[in-house]
């Protein structure tokens, strides 16, 4: 994690540190923390009392481990540095997130009969982005991929809603998704979209068996044309209840425990 100052307790105001960005949340400060993927400066945490909670403990022990620089700041103060976020008097000054190279996803497809990949094609709401790289994370998906256009990246707020799931996973960017598809179909991995026509079959009745990948499409649009296009199969989740619209992280969450079981069965 590089060499820190010691750590050093400041009350009040003071000016941010520049660069980088805050995450916030507890789950999503402790693991950042825990996976060791970015270089982290300074950590604001509420005051240190002798019967504080297990998890506070533990942040502000490792804190002092990796001699962050602790400050403790006015919930207001907190509120507007988080963007009024769930932050629970936690928030941590890191570098931004670590994206990694789609080469490396691609390699680990190549190695992985098993893999799995999901395509988030153009979603554009954090919470729904953070839910599916939490449930992403809790499976062992091998790894996510994302435009670098009109979509929304890792943020502190998606980071927020995958709980810290987020720091554990793999996330690409890509300039083309099709093209990335193209390739990670090359390495022998079929695409199953999440979508509705005459083409699509119940997802329980896709073999998701092997190197598989998962598109979903942008709220409210759905998976693009050309995307669609590019995948091998078509599924779609029964809702007898008669709502046609079904959140995308709740579908994706659906469909890997779909593949996680049949791969288990």
């Amino acid at each position: 994690m590089g060499n820190y100052q010691n750590a050093r307790h400041h009350k009040g105001p003071r000016e941010m540190v520049t660069g980088g960005e805050w995450i916030y949340g507890r789950n999503p400060v402790e693991e950042a923390l825990a996976a060791g993927r970015r270089t982290a400066s300074e950590i604001i945490l509420p005051p240190a009392f002798p019967d504080e909670d297990d998890q506070l403990q533990r942040i502000r022990d490792e804190a002092h481990a990796r001699r962050l620089v602790i400050r403790t700041m006015e919930r207001e103060q907190l509120d507007k540095l988080t963007r009024f976020g769930h932050h629970q008097g936690v928030a941590l000054k890191t570098t931004g997130y670590p994206y990694a190279g789609f080469e490396e996803i691609l390699k680990d497809v190549e190695e992985d009969e098993n893999a799995t990949v999901v395509v988030l094609d153009h979603l554009e709401d954090p919470q729904n982005v953070g839910s599916i790289l939490r449930t992403a994370c809790a499976v062992g998906v091998t790894g996510v991929i994302i435009p670098e256009d009109r979509a929304c990246g890792i943020t502190p707020a998606a980071v927020r809603a995958s709980a810290g799931g987020a720091e554990h996973i793999r996330v690409a960017h890509v300039v083309n998704l099709v093209r990335a598809m193209e390739k990670l179909k090359e390495s022998g991995l079929w695409f199953t979209g999440l979508d509705w026509g005459p083409d699509a079959k119940p997802y329980t009745k896709i073999d998701f068996k092997g190197r598989a990948g998962l598109v979903v499409g942008a709220e409210g649009a759905g998976i693009s044309r050309l995307v669609r296009e590019n995948c091998d199969f078509i599924a779609e989740l029964p809702m007898p209840g008669g709502f046609e619209s079904l959140n995308a992280g709740v579908a994706v969450g659906v469909t890997l425990y779909e593949i996680l079981r049949q791969r288990n069965s």
